[in-house]
């Protein structure tokens, strides 16, 4: 099936949206970090807590962090569930090259390591990690049902997925503010921070069209997950999906 954000492109209609997500990351990647919490009031940080919470009680010990960007969750992760292997992957090594000399900065270079990988086709054999995570990238997929069902593919029997993804808040004034917010300040600010003119736009643009609750947990399953859930973050902002294998 084909969902509406797979055909939003950052830049042009006529390459592919895989290789057009990776540009955009590496020409934003050196202010990415300092964007993403600002446009957020460093609320995204609390929404990841929240989401490490839901797999704390499990202890994985082997997890995949897809679309891990600039590492932000691969290294609360880290610090919260103390795995012994983390592995970070993405398509922009831009972003990634961010996320190394973080985690060297935080000595956790030993736990996580980061490697550029189609999430669309992942390289892992089957049943490889505890638990897989994604957080504010994959509404960027290429192909929302490969991604979900090679990261089923990946993880073991009884393991969890946790995505914490942008939606839009469905209840008045949250839906009516938001809308506002996103379609003006948010695309202005990054393009005057990060320079890149369409980056922003095209963000809005993604989450906007971005399949959310209770459709989304449909996705999920339909992926090969035996269970799903939601819960919605800020008046619906942010959106937690929690799955099982």
């Amino acid at each position: 099936m084909t969902y509406k954000q797979e055909q939003i492109k950052p830049y042009n209609d006529n390459e592919e949206k895989g290789a057009q997500v990776e540009q955009m990351f590496d020409n934003i990647a050196q202010t990415y970090d300092k964007l993403n919490h600002r446009l957020s009031w460093n609320i995204d940080k609390i929404w990841r807590q929240k989401a490490l919470k839901r797999l704390k009680p499990f202890k994985p010990q082997t997890m995949l962090d897809i679309a891990t960007g600039t590492g932000d969750f691969a290294i609360q992760a880290a610090k919260m569930l103390q795995p012994n292997k983390l592995v970070g992957v993405d398509i922009s090594e831009g972003m990634m090259n961010v996320g190394r000399i973080k985690t060297k900065k935080l000595g956790l270079d030993n736990t996580i390591s980061f490697s550029k990988e189609d999430c669309m086709a992942l390289s892992f054999p089957d049943n490889s990690f505890d638990a897989v995570t994604a957080a504010f990238g994959i509404r960027n997929f290429q192909d929302l049902d490969r991604g979900l069902k090679e990261m089923c593919r990946v993880l073991k029997p009884g393991g969890h997925l946790c995505i914490v993804e942008l939606t839009t808040p469905v209840q008045f004034p949250m839906k009516q503010l938001f809308k506002v917010y996103s379609h003006t300040i948010l695309p202005v600010y990054g393009k005057f921070i990060s320079g890149d003119a369409t980056a922003y736009t095209y963000l809005t643009a993604t989450i906007e069209a971005f399949p959310q609750g209770e459709r989304m947990t449909e996705i999920l399953k339909k992926a090969g997950f035996k269970e799903a859930s939601f819960r919605r973050f800020t008046f619906g902002i942010c959106t937690m999906y929690f799955a099982t294998k």
